[in-house]
C-alpha cells in the first residue's frame, strides 16, 4: 500500500515542480519584456525631452549643459520669441494649417466614397482594377515620380506656387491608403443589412451612406485623419518642390531659415521644432483613442 502511495505522489511531485518552473519563466519573460520596452520608451522619447529642455535655454546653456534640464541662466523664452519673428510663425502656422486641414478632409471624405463603392460592386471590372491599382501605386516612392511631376505641373501646366496645388498633390498621394483601409472597414463593420433597411425606408444610396455608413466609420476616419494630418504638416520634400513663394512657405519649409552656412542658432532651430510639433500632438492625443480601432478595421484586404 505504502509503495503505490509513493507511486502516485511521484508523478505529482514532478508536475509541480514542472509547474513552478514554468511560472518562473513566464515571471523573468515578463520582467524581460518590460525592460525592454522601458529601454524603447527611453530611446524614443530622448529627442524630444532634449528639444524640450534646450528650447528653454540660451545659447551658452545648450552647448556647455545640453543634458541639464535647467541651465545656468534659468528659464527664457527669448527663443520663442524671436523664433517666431524670425521666420515669421503666425503666417507660415496659418497656410500649414490651411493646407493640412483640407488635404485631410478631402482625403477622408474621397477615400469613404471611393471604398464604398468598391465594396459594394464587387463584380464590377472596373471597382477590381481601381482597387488593385491604388494598392500597387502604395509601393512607387515619391522620389521616383517628384522629377516628372514639377516637369509637368510646373514646366507645362504652371500651377507650381499655389497652396490649392499642394492641396491636391497631397490629396492624390494619401488617397490610396485611405482607400484601402476604408475597404477593410466597410467590408468587415458595416453590415449589409443596415443599408437594406434603410433603403426600405426610402433613403437613396446619397442619404444612406451619410447616415448609415460613414458615422461607422469613424474610428477610422479618425486614424486616417492622423496618420495624414501628421505626414502633411510635417512634410517637407513636397512643399519645398511646389512652394517657391515665401509667403506661402509652410512651417518645416520655414525653419530652414534658422541653418546658416557657417552656423547655427540651437535654441532658435530647438523653439521652432517646439512651436511646429505641439499642434499636431494635441491633434493625436484628441483622437489616440480611435487607433487601435481604426487599425483594426481596416487592416482585412478583401
Amino acid at each position: 500500500m505504502a509503495q503505490i502511495q509513493m507511486q502516485t505522489q511521484a508523478p505529482r511531485n514532478v508536475q509541480s515542480s514542472e509547474n513552478r518552473k514554468a511560472i518562473v519563466r513566464a515571471r523573468v519573460g515578463h520582467v524581460l519584456t518590460i525592460i525592454l520596452l522601458i529601454i524603447l520608451l527611453l530611446a524614443f522619447i530622448w529627442p524630444f525631452w532634449m528639444v524640450l529642455t534646450n528650447a528653454f535655454k540660451s545659447m551658452n546653456d545648450i552647448t556647455g549643459e545640453p543634458l541639464s534640464v535647467v541651465g545656468s541662466h534659468g528659464f527664457t523664452l527669448t527663443n520663442f520669441t524671436n523664433a517666431m519673428r524670425k521666420m515669421h510663425f503666425w503666417r507660415v502656422f496659418g497656410n500649414s494649417a490651411i493646407i493640412t486641414t483640407f488635404a485631410t478632409i478631402l482625403t477622408i471624405l474621397l477615400s469613404a466614397m471611393a471604398a464604398y463603392v468598391i465594396v459594394r460592386n464587387p463584380k464590377w471590372g472596373a471597382s477590381k482594377v481601381t482597387f488593385a491599382a491604388m494598392v500597387a501605386s502604395m509601393v512607387i516612392p515619391f522620389q521616383v515620380i517628384m522629377v516628372p511631376l514639377v516637369s509637368v505641373y510646373g514646366g507645362y501646366l504652371g500651377v507650381l506656387n499655389s497652396r490649392i496645388t499642394l492641396i491636391l498633390m497631397h490629396v492624390g498621394f494619401s488617397v490610396s491608403l485611405a482607400v484601402f483601409m476604408f475597404h477593410g472597414a466597410i467590408k468587415t463593420n458595416v453590415p449589409v443589412e443596415l443599408e437594406e433597411a434603410a433603403e426600405i425606408d426610402g433613403a437613396s444610396k446619397w442619404r444612406t451612406f451619410w447616415t448609415v455608413v460613414f458615422p461607422l466609420l469613424k474610428p477610422t476616419a479618425a486614424t486616417v485623419a492622423i496618420i495624414d494630418a501628421m505626414a502633411f504638416w510635417n512634410d517637407y520634400l513636397l512643399p519645398s518642390l511646389v512652394l517657391t513663394d515665401k509667403k506661402l512657405y509652410t512651417i518645416p519649409i520655414a525653419t530652414q531659415v534658422f541653418y546658416g552656412t557657417y552656423s547655427t542658432d540651437i535654441g532658435l532651430v530647438m523653439a521652432a521644432l517646439l512651436l511646429a510639433m505641439l499642434p499636431i500632438l494635441i491633434l493625436y492625443l484628441a483622437l489616440q483613442r480611435f487607433i487601435v480601432a481604426g487599425v483594426t478595421a481596416g487592416a482585412v484586404k478583401g
